[in-house]
């Protein structure tokens, strides 16, 4: 077998992960090494200005469904089984293993070792293996690449085995489609297979570190991270499509990352050393910094439209996918902090895509309705996110991040909630949704009301400033705030039909009462009472 080392590689063989007799193995290559891979094995084309346009095939978004954590005894009794953490036997594991390793046998591999987390007290040494190139091209930017010194004693913790090309039997294997995305915490181990979806491979890596990091006090976020002028950090929490990227991408602020962090007792610290932002429509006078990406060598461009004789790029064009991605490095932001460290936030948003158009766009919480709302997870999932929803549609996702979630939320929300106590943190609710109406009649809230609401709160405009609650919701809505028109704050002054309003409000109230149901014999007294009034 020819070894292409053209980086250190690490003294720990593959065949640790079961994988021998391979035709070729490509080490920790460079990024023109991985594009000259990649063209010449027809997986992309070079867009105008050098980004790499690839199409993910069948799928254009993650495949939750088809995701299954292994039962097994040093796991179990932690595990949040359900519809989020679906078991499959161990057996079932090692037969899909045994039989991808096979399928490799004879072919080409790229093997790229590389760190989850940017605190060394904390950080994850992570093996991912990718039958594709451009698919460690990917890894090679969301991650943290290890130094060719660090590669010489470089023993991985984690490893991913991604596949494509192979496909799981349902009826055998106990999968519920060919498609399928396999975690074992035991072994440390993913399986992933039967999709080109690169998204599966940073998700199955987030989940990791959701699971073990906990043991260690580090409360894993799925939020974005800036730092102030002031060297104040604030995160954001959200689901995809509600503006973790594009809020936290702030030209007056340091990026510390965009999508999955880590809180332990020094502060906050990036998982990932890249940026993965949704480009449909993107705009450079809206989000300058993600739209120069775009332009950019490196970045691995998502089902983005082109012209095939330019190769200029078409952000407009959804006819693929309406969820549309930019990979890149997260040096690719001009103000982003390279260290991927902060310290401990002053102040948590967290950000909503209200679909019934009747959430305020911006609010201030207690710290019982931080915890209410943090459990609580609501969004509306964003067309083309995930397989299967063409618009978007309301939902509840603990800890604004179920899918990613392995531990049960009470878990992560008791360490929400001391760490907020412990450092006396701000904490906002911020609506990016929809304003005057719900989807289909009202429009989303502009993206410049947003930025001007999130950063009056950050810069602390709002401290002193008079509020009014919200009669069904509770929460505290600012009468004024800068640069945002007063009538745009109370939501119901928003609507023409008031009537309606007031039902779609109390609608969304009580979806909000039903849902928090599976979680109240878990939290407090004062958690419970935090909620809306229905």
């Amino acid at each position: 077998m020819q070894d292409f080392n053209t980086r250190p590689r690490s003294s720990v063989g593959l065949d640790a992960q079961g994988l021998t007799k391979l035709k070729n193995v490509y080490w920790n290559l460079s990024v023109p090494a991985l594009y000259e891979q990649a063209l010449a094995r027809g997986e992309g084309v070079v867009a105008q200005d050098g980004p790499l346009i690839v199409n993910t095939g069948q799928y254009t978004g993650r495949s939750p469904k088809d995701k299954f954590v292994v039962k097994e005894p040093s796991s179990d009794e932690h595990i949040w089984w359900g519809d989020v953490n679906v078991p499959i036997d161990e057996d079932r594991f090692d037969e899909l293993h045994r039989r991808l390793a096979a399928f490799l046998q004879g072919r080409e591999v790229f093997v790229r070792d590389c760190w989850a987390g940017a605190d060394p007290d904390y950080r994850m040494p992570v093996r991912v293996i990718n039958e594709y190139a451009w698919h460690n091209l990917f890894v090679s930017n969301m991650f943290i690449d290890a130094t060719d010194e660090e590669l010489e004693n470089f023993e991985p913790e984690f490893v991913v085995i991604d596949c494509p090309s192979f496909t799981a039997d349902p009826a055998y294997d106990k999968t519920r489609t060919s498609t399928f995305i396999l975690v074992n915490f035991d072994k440390k181990m993913v399986l992933v297979g039967g999709t080109e979806y690169a998204g599966e491979i940073k998700k199955s890596v987030f989940t990791a570190m959701n699971y073990y990091l906990p043991f260690n006090n580090v409360m894993p976020m799925h939020c974005s991270a800036n730092i102030g002028p002031k060297g104040d950090t604030a995160v954001f929490f959200g689901l995809s499509g509600t503006g973790k990227t594009t809020l936290s991408a702030d030209p007056n602020r340091t990026l510390i990352g965009d999508d999955e962090h880590g809180w332990s007792d020094t502060g906050v610290f990036n998982f990932e050393g890249g940026c993965y932002a949704k480009t449909i429509r993107l705009s450079a006078e809206a989000e300058p910094e993600i739209y120069d990406t775009t332009h950019m060598f490196s970045t691995i461009l998502e089902n983005v439209g082109f012209n095939p004789a330019t190769r200029v790029v078409d952000l407009d064009d959804g006819s693929r996918t309406e969820n549309t991605r930019a990979a890149y490095p997260i040096s690719s932001i001009p103000n982003a902090t390279l260290d991927g460290q902060g310290g401990h936030p002053q102040n948590i948003i967290f950000l909503t895509a209200d679909a019934f158009g009747v959430l305020p766009p911006i609010s201030k919480l207690t710290t019982e309705q931080a915890m209410y709302h943090f459990i609580s997870g609501y969004t509306a999932k964003v067309a083309g996110t995930e397989r299967g929803v063409t618009e978007p549609q309301a939902t509840f996702s603990a800890c604004f991040g179920a899918p990613f979630m392995a531990q049960r939320p009470s878990v992560y929300a008791k360490l929400l909630g001391k760490k907020i106590d412990e450092h006396n943190v701000n904490c906002w609710l911020v609506n990016t949704g929809w304003t005057g109406g719900p989807y289909g009649v009202g429009s989303r809230m502009k993206i410049a009301y947003t930025r001007a609401m999130v950063n009056a709160a950050l810069d602390g405009e709002l401290n002193d400033a008079e509020y009014a609650a919200d009669p069904i919701f509770g929460v505290q809505i600012p009468v004024h705030v800068p640069n945002v028109p007063d009538e745009v704050l109370q939501p119901r002054n928003t609507w023409d039909d008031k009537n309606a309003y007031d039902k779609q409000a109390a609608k969304l109230a009580s979806m909000f009462q039903e849902n928090f149901k599976a979680y109240a014999p878990n939290v407090s007294e004062e958690i419970r009472a935090a909620g809306p009034n229905a």
